[in-house]
């Protein structure tokens, strides 16, 4: 029996790294994409490198040369193209090189199976986006809920779902598209929310940090564990016939709650007082954390986490909330594997950690460097 390959874009991200050490388990050949750059940004899969089965291949998004002469080498079974602009408020930065990646690049994908004769043997998942919904117009939202995008990146997102509905219908192929809701882990980037949260909770508890300014405190969202989140987007295409689902929790959560949740388990209680940009999140008791140092009494009273409309988008999407209704009874996938406390808590006790082990190396590099100043030799 031959056997399963996949391809990956965005490999060295949070989803393609927890993708890759799943389909790895299940016994596939995994090859993944990565952009020259001279900087690494590979430490999500730098524990897979040199697995037998792994391996990495250079290639664009931008770039359908690129994509062809790849597609056509690894002749792949299954793509989850994951790769994307995927922070929303550098879309508005960024708009035209969000809808080169986010929505042309679908489509290259999509054409590079087809130039190399794979239409009908490779199976392609699309890593679409809750932010489809953006001004909503219904809640929750499902597989029939209208789209209203509210940024640059939904709006480029629109264009790939729509682009791999019309080559499943016009070309009968095996392509479909995952709407995820937010889903986040101790992999996810630092400029998101929630892990601007943790990673804040972290040194502020350990004395590495003063204050931690957000946006909209109030917006609404769906968060879920991306290590569960991947499990749904294989089996979306080990089905029979190929169809789009939402991929969420069902369960909804403010920022404010995050916020809230995020600083418990590293030891800190909060009260939020005011409202809007007035808003401010003040320290009234600590605890012992999850893990880690108990915070100073000292920062009884201090405010830890106040507003900054430098962190208001243009136009704001608030109220994000999936029903996993079909992917739960279609798939039999259980959204719920890792609650939304544990999900915090996940990350929290990986930033207590890392803040930690970041400020034993710093101490470190401080006293090498002041015996070197000495003249000591090591």
């Amino acid at each position: 029996m031959s056997k399963d390959i996949a391809l990956i874009t965005g490999v060295t991200g949070q989803d393609g790294s927890f993708l890759s050490e799943f389909l790895l388990a299940k016994g596939y050949e995994v090859h993944g994409v990565i952009r020259r750059s001279s900087v690494d940004y590979r430490e999500r899969i730098a524990h897979l490198e040199g697995t037998p089965c792994f391996h990495l291949h250079y290639a664009d998004m931008t770039d359908s040369m690129s994509m062809v002469k790849l597609v056509g080498k690894v002749k792949p079974t299954e793509i989850y193209n994951l790769a994307a602009q995927s922070h929303v408020q550098v879309s508005f930065d960024s708009p035209e090189f969000t809808a080169d990646v986010d929505a042309v690049g679908v489509l290259r994908v999509l054409e590079a199976v087809r130039a190399c004769g794979l239409e009908h043997t490779c199976r392609i998942y699309q890593a679409s986006t809750s932010e489809l919904y953006g001004k909503v117009e219904e809640v929750p939202q499902n597989e029939n809920t209208p789209f209203h995008p509210y940024s640059p990146y939904a709006v480029a997102k629109l264009y790939g779902y729509w682009i791999v509905k019309e080559y499943r219908e016009a070309y009968n192929m095996y392509c479909c598209s995952g709407i995820l809701f937010n889903h986040e882990s101790e992999r996810r980037g630092e400029t998101f929310v929630t892990r601007k949260i943790t990673l804040a909770a972290a040194r502020i508890a350990q004395g590495k940090q003063e204050k931690l300014f957000l946006g909209n405190m109030s917006s609404l969202r769906d968060w879920g564990y991306a290590k569960d989140y991947v499990e749904c987007m294989w089996l979306i295409l080990q089905q029979e016939k190929p169809e789009d689902f939402v991929i969420a929790t069902g369960v909804q959560h403010s920022v404010r709650e995050f916020a809230y949740q995020a600083f418990k388990a590293a030891g800190i209680e909060l009260k939020f007082e005011g409202e809007g940009l007035y808003e401010k999140g003040v320290c009234v008791s600590v605890h012992h954390p999850i893990v880690g140092v108990k915070p100073s009494e000292t920062l009884v009273g201090k405010v830890l986490i106040e507003v900054s409309e430098d962190f208001y988008r243009p136009t704001d999407v608030v109220n994000l909330w999936g029903d996993p209704t079909k992917a739960k009874t279609k798939l039999g996938w259980n959204p719920q594997t890792t609650t939304f406390d544990q999900l915090v808590e996940i990350m929290v006790k990986y930033d207590m950690q890392k803040v930690a082990a970041d400020s034993v190396a710093s101490t470190v590099r401080t006293n090498l460097a002041e015996y070197l100043e000495k003249g000591v030799v090591l």
